[in-house]
């Protein structure tokens, strides 16, 4: 359950009318620009751009920019690969106001690579018709982006950003999000802090670590989404889980990304016998979809025949300047990817499902928005086009701004005391066995191949887990990893990233999004666990 403010608040409160951000990625530090010279407060659980996928994007941003280019085709392959259920109403809108962005990213410092006529350089990815990914050094762009937003935020008076506070709770009054409840000194503290918000911004990331192989930080929890959930929020397409086919398999956790812009370049995968697997599954070959390169490496991995990814000729001596995180990488696990093939496997990468937003980045809940991989905006449908990501995230996340610019009065910034009680629900370093145990089920159960029997064994375990840990972090996880479960059993086919033994074929029924709240979850859960 949510927390009531009334019994924590001192009456000094009344009135406040402050912005909170919760989380330090991509999204919540381009909103707090955005919203400048209003105050906002950003609540990071480690310092910013620590702990964020949008730092870890390897590929870049996908912009149509280019003369051969334009926002329909653009639209055509994100609603291609979406298959069947994009939004196109709202993809035409983050596609269309994607340019602009890429402008404002521009103006804040962000280091885009240039040709010698000072042109962007733009590449080409997977399922993508046109070279239309902005990027920086070949590989480095999320990590640019966020070095410039930090730089730029840094220098603004208006942002206050509170870094190592882990948000634990959303505060909930009657049917508005009225503040939010964290816990500070990285999770360390035992005294939780309340935080009334008149606005609340959730820019919390996606749910990689309930996974046992993730290309996603650990602060990449799903916590978001849980504590959305819980607070009543509709949840939209939870059931579709993005897996990157190319993570480079080390044994590291989380595992680091081959860009698929090695793809892009003419890189190719093949198994131990030298053999190119992807030409005998897709005209595309490995520049198909993500989710049947994903499938297509992951049936050669579990079969023993093993997958690489061979950029020897493709890139060759080239690496270590045009691909520098990932010769760094290889190097360190002792693999030289100039002249040997990279190990690969497919790890979750992105959540296409999340809290269901409006194209202003309102949520079903009052006082409450969100923008990034926390969200459901309906642009990605089953399966998200490479680099849509980072693109959605500063359109939205600029929508935000404008939105709350234009409908609430100037907020004001305040000190907050330490009035929210305390608690021995310390932050782990290390995973707790039952997050252990959760990741593991989850990766068994709801990864790249899924079937009716084993998410009722997935769901029965959730709900096991629940019955045994009542800590507040842990049931926004467990609210997450239940909300994916009953989502992909209820989806009784297989369309993009969701795949199904025993429902192979597409549905032409249900070519519709799904809308779910926890309570729905809990329904499902319940007559499964009987």
């Amino acid at each position: 359950m949510a927390t009531n403010l009334e019994s924590i608040r001192p009456q000094s409160w009344q009135g406040i009318d402050d912005i909170v951000i919760v989380g330090g990625g991509l999204a919540g530090l381009f909103c707090a620009l955005k919203l400048a010279p209003r105050p906002v407060t950003v609540l990071a659980a480690a310092p910013i751009g620590q702990g964020a996928s949008s730092a870890w994007a390897q590929g870049g941003v996908a912009a149509a920019m280019s003369k051969g280019d334009s926002f329909d085709k653009h639209l055509a392959d994100t609603m291609a690969a979406g298959a069947g259920i994009v939004d196109a109403k709202i993809a035409r809108l983050m596609i269309s106001e994607g340019p602009d962005r890429i402008h404002d990213l521009l103006a804040y410092g962000v280091p885009f690579d240039r040709d010698l006529e000072g042109h962007l350089m733009l590449s080409r990815e997977a399922a993508h018709s046109e070279r239309r990914i902005v990027r920086v050094a070949g590989d480095r762009a999320g990590g640019a982006i966020m070095e410039a937003l930090i730089t730029a935020v840094r220098n603004t008076p208006s942002i206050r950003v509170m870094e190592g506070y882990v948000v634990e709770e959303l505060v909930v009054e009657g049917r508005f999000v009225s503040g939010v409840i964290a816990r500070p000194d990285a999770g360390q503290s035992k005294a939780r802090v309340a935080f009334p918000a008149r606005s609340v911004i959730l820019c919390s990331g996606g749910v990689g670590h309930l996974y046992q192989v993730t290309t996603n930080p650990p602060e990449a929890r799903g916590t978001g989404v849980g504590m959305a959930a819980r607070a009543g929020a509709v949840i939209a397409d939870p059931e579709f889980v993005q897996f990157h086919p190319t993570a480079i398999d080390i044994g590291s956790d989380p595992a680091p990304l081959a860009t698929e812009a090695l793809r892009g370049e003419g890189a190719i995968l093949v198994n131990k016998a030298g053999h190119r697997f992807m030409t005998d599954l897709h005209p595309d070959a490995e520049l198909a979809p993500r989710d049947i390169v994903a499938r297509g490496v992951f049936a050669e991995v579990t079969s023993g025949r093993g997958a690489f990814l061979d950029c020897t000729r493709a890139v060759g001596a080239h690496f270590p300047g045009r691909f520098p995180t990932v010769h760094a990488s290889c190097i360190a696990a002792g693999i030289d990817p100039a002249t040997q093939p990279i190990p690969v496997v497919p790890a979750v990468h992105y959540h296409m499902g999340g809290v269901l937003v409006d194209a202003d980045g309102r949520t079903s809940v009052d006082g409450l928005w969100a923008a990034g991989e926390v969200t459901s905006t309906g642009v990605h449908g089953a399966n998200r086009l490479a680099s849509n990501s980072l693109l959605e995230a500063v359109v939205f996340a600029g929508r935000i701004a404008d939105h709350i610019k234009g409908m609430l009065p100037e907020s004001r910034l305040y000190e907050w005391p330490k009035t929210a009680g305390e608690n021995d629900d310390l932050v782990t370093l290390e995973d707790s066995p039952q997050l252990k145990r959760l990741r593991n089920l989850m990766s068994t159960h709801s990864g790249v191949i899924r079937s009716a029997d084993g998410l009722k064994a997935l769901i029965r375990s959730i709900v096991e887990l629940e019955r045994n840990n009542s800590r507040v972090r842990f049931a926004n996880m467990t609210a997450t990893a239940k909300l994916i479960a009953t989502a992909a059993l209820t989806r009784c086919e297989s369309r993009g990233a969701h795949y199904r033994t025993d429902h192979l074929e597409t549905d032409p029924a249900l070519v519709k999004r799904t809308y779910m709240t926890l309570a729905d979850a809990d329904r499902i859960a319940a007559e499964i666990a009987g």
